[in-house]
């Protein structure tokens, strides 16, 4: 059975032999050059610094998602984000098939794009290009850069990426495999995390400092608060284990700005309870807020009211970073110029709230004290499991439902879990399914989803939670019926 322990490097180093081979790029790879080329990057290329510089200043750093599948063409358009768009932080964000570890597509999909001459990929194939193309990226940009993907086994993705100086590296074993993939096992994409922390660990021992961000939003669909705090911790502790430093967690726009800033606030307090709880000291934990995940208004005025809301929230919350949005969202994928219009509309939007300080109600702090609450009832469940080993634990959680994630593909994730808005638009449990949340937790969920039905003059049903799904994109918080 896994275990939350620190790889052993004789171990490590055996595995790392089969997965520099698994694609000709790999083999190319070395630590030792990629180490010594990390020393070589200016300061304002760290992501690390990036971030800490943001939390003391108190500021808000910007960040987008972009990614096309020719290397030029990928260098023109985060230069033209870190220009127009004005963005603090690049992504490089991966394609589909590299995502799934399929490089051949890969490959295939770079060549058509050069015979189109548009960029067939939904994103960078990063792995085909090598260590030697990634770095072409690297040094013609002036911001840091971080990798953005969606990949359950990153390992080779990390080795090349990270040797070529990118400085922050996305994803985990929970966020980026429940959410995204069907069938892998939750032991196996931990497994293949807990590489990918070693790695980072390792280039950490080395004297370079490279960021670790857990995908907070999950499925980014009327996702409770806790389970993604809970899956978030777990991810940090796991990271941190290995020999991480730098971690930022996340978490995605629910909508209820209460529920929002509560959410960021107990993020932030239970993560630095539990790290510390587990006996770490050396950390740096930082949090990034997400702009809203769910479907987009068609109509780009909508769709910026919308763009606007996540950045005061953002700004509000005290995240030190925002993943920004697009007019086009619900169109697909945005170009460069809607991509640098979300960048500038949300700037303009925290600039607007900067220095004016959000009354903090008592509803604030009741949400913050309910949202610790859940997920302790989370985390005890995972611990009880796992007889205090939080990945033993973890894997044991998703087989008994202890951990849940709504609407998921993943066939490991029960998906029992019934959320949707109260009255006020904050996201309750309507069926925990097996999550060990108290009888009382659950009644004053059900009592508030009781206040909403009444309300409308209707019983709870599954079509509030239809409703509440498409009702951003209709250009309201709550799916009220017609």
């Amino acid at each position: 059975m896994i275990r939350n322990e620190k790889l052993d490097l004789k171990e490590f180093f055996e595995i790392r032999k089969e997965v520099l081979q698994t694609w000709p790029t790999g083999q190319k790879v070395s630590l030792d050059e990629g180490i010594k080329y990390h020393h070589t990057l200016p300061e304002e290329k760290s992501f690390v610094l990036a971030m800490k510089k943001a939390r003391e200043g108190r500021k808000t750093l910007l960040q987008p998602r972009a990614g096309v599948a020719l290397i030029e063409e990928h260098i023109k358009l985060l230069r033209y984000l870190e220009t127009e768009g004005q963005a603090d932080l690049l992504p490089t964000t991966i394609d589909a098939y590299t995502r799934q570890n399929r490089y051949e597509e890969a490959e295939k999909g770079i060549e058509k794009s050069k015979q189109a001459g548009i960029s067939l990929l939904n994103g960078f194939p990063a792995v085909n290009y090598g260590v030697e193309g990634c770095r072409r990226v690297v040094e013609n940009l002036s911001r840091p850069l971080q990798v953005r993907h969606g990949t359950p086994d990153a390992r080779l993705l990390a080795e090349i990426t990270l040797a070529a100086g990118f400085t922050s590296f996305e994803g985990g074993g929970i966020s980026y495999n429940i959410p995204y993939a069907k069938r892998v096992p939750v032991e196996k994409s931990i497994r293949d995390w807990q590489y990918v922390d070693r790695l980072v660990g390792l280039y950490e021992e080395n004297g370079v400092q490279i960021n670790r961000e857990p995908f907070g939003p999950l499925t980014g669909t009327l996702v409770p608060p806790c389970i993604s705090i809970a899956v978030g911790i777990i991810e940090g502790l796991l990271a941190l284990n290995q020999g991480v430093k730098s971690i930022t967690l996340g978490y995605g726009q629910g909508g209820n700005i209460i529920q929002d800033m509560a959410a960021i606030k107990a993020l932030r307090e239970l993560a630095e309870e539990y790290f510390r709880q587990e006996g770490f000291e050396d950390f740096d934990l930082t949090t990034v807020f997400h702009q809203w995940m769910g479907g987009f208004p068609e109509d780009e005025a909508k769709a910026f009211a919308v763009i606007a809301l996540g950045a005061i929230v953002a700004r509000f919350s005290g995240s030190e970073k925002v993943i920004v949005k697009s007019p086009h969202e619900a169109m697909g994928i945005p170009t460069k110029e809607a991509n640098a219009q979300g960048l500038r509309a949300t700037r303009q939007a925290i600039s607007l709230v900067e220095d004016q300080v959000l009354f903090k109600p008592e509803d604030l702090q009741a949400e913050v004290d309910l949202i610790k609450e859940e997920v302790r009832c989370l985390l005890n469940g995972v611990y009880q499991l796992g007889q205090g080993d939080v990945a033993a634990g973890t894997v044991a959680a998703f087989q008994a439902g202890v951990l849940d994630i709504p609407f998921a593909p993943s066939v490991y994730n029960h998906g029992k879990i019934i959320p949707m808005r109260d009255n006020e638009g904050f996201i309750r449990i309507f069926n925990k399914g097996n999550l060990p949340l108290t009888d009382e937790i659950i009644s004053y969920h059900r009592q508030r989803l009781q206040e909403r039905a009444k309300a409308e003059g209707r019983v709870i049903s599954f079509e509030m939670v239809t409703d509440d799904i498409y009702a951003i994109s209709k250009g309201k918080l709550v799916g009220r019926p017609k």
